[in-house]
C-alpha cells in the first residue's frame, strides 16, 4: 500500500529525515516508534503532502505520489489523524465529521459511512450537536479518526492517538484502530508513543532514532528485542 525509498527531509540546513526507507503491506497496521523529535511526525506530513521532500519516492499502491499536493494525495485514499488532533473547535461533532468527507462525490454513501462512524464512536453520537472544543481529549480523539474515516481512506496516519488522553479510554481508542482495520480493511501507519500498545495491535513495526530507520521487524520480535525494551517499554 505504501512504498518510501530513501527519502530526505529537511528544514533548512537541519536534516530531519535521512534517507528512510520503509514498505506497509496492505490491509496491514505498521507502527513507527521513536523518541520525541526523531522525525516521526515529519515523516507522516511529508506523506501527506503538507512538508515536500528533498529527494526520495513515496508511493501508494504503486503510484508515485511525492510531488503531489496534499489535497490530491487525499484524493487518492490517504487520510491523517494529526498530533493534537486539530479539529475545528466551534464546529458540531457532526460537522467536523462531514468535513473529513469534502472532497468526496458519492454523497449517497457519506450518511452511511457517517452512521459507521457513529457505531464505531457511539459517545460521539451522543453529541452530535456539540462544539468539538467542549469534547473531553478522549472524544476529540475519537472526533479526529471519525474526520479522516469520512474521506473513506484506503491508507490511514495515526500520529499519537492515545496522546492526553485519560488511561481509561487509551484501550478504547487501540481496539478502535483494530477494528477499523480488521472491518473496513483500511491500511495503518501509527505513530506513538506508548510503544507497548502500539507493538501488541500492529503487524510490523520500525524504530525511528534521529531520522533514520535503526530497527524494523515484526511487531511481536520487536516487543521482545532488549534494546527497545529498554528504550522504549521501560524494562530489559
Amino acid at each position: 500500500m505504501l512504498e518510501i525509498q530513501d527519502l530526505q527531509v529537511s528544514y533548512g540546513q537541519i536534516k530531519a529525515i535521512k534517507g528512510i526507507s520503509l514498505s506497509v503491506p496492505d490491509k496491514s497496521i505498521v507502527t513507527l516508534i521513536g523518541a520525541n523529535g526523531a522525525g516521526k511526525t515529519t515523516l507522516l506530513r511529508t506523506i501527506s503532502g503538507l512538508i515536500k521532500s528533498k529527494s526520495g519516492s513515496i508511493k501508494i499502491a504503486g503510484e508515485e505520489i511525492t510531488s503531489c499536493p496534499a489535497h490530491e494525495i487525499v484524493k487518492r485514499g490517504i487520510a491523517q489523524s494529526p498530533e493534537g488532533r486539530m479539529i475545528f473547535s466551534n464546529l458540531t461533532v457532526q460537522e467536523n465529521l462531514k468535513m473529513g468527507a469534502y472532497l468526496r462525490k458519492d454523497h449517497a454513501n457519506i450518511s452511511k459511512d457517517l452512521d459507521y462512524v457513529f457505531n464505531i464512536f457511539p459517545r460521539l453520537k451522543e453529541r452530535i450537536s456539540q462544539a468539538g472544543g467542549t469534547l473531553s481529549g478522549g472524544e476529540q480523539q475519537m472526533l479526529a479518526i471519525g474526520r479522516s474515516l469520512m474521506s473513506k481512506p484506503r491508507l490511514l496516519l495515526l500520529d499519537e492517538p492515545s496522546l492526553g488522553i485519560a488511561p481509561i479510554l487509551v484501550r478504547t481508542i487501540f481496539e478502535k484502530i483494530v477494528e477499523i482495520n480488521k472491518n473496513l480493511g483500511v491500511t495503518v501507519l501509527l505513530v506513538e508513543q506508548n510503544a507497548r500498545m502500539a507493538l501488541a495491535i500492529a503487524h510490523r513495526g520500525y524504530v525511528i532514532e534521529t531520522g533514520k530507520i535503526v530497527l524494523e521487524g515484526e511487531a511481536r520480535d520487536l516487543a521482545e528485542n532488549e534494546e527497545v525494551k529498554k528504550a522504549y517499554l521501560g524494562s530489559g
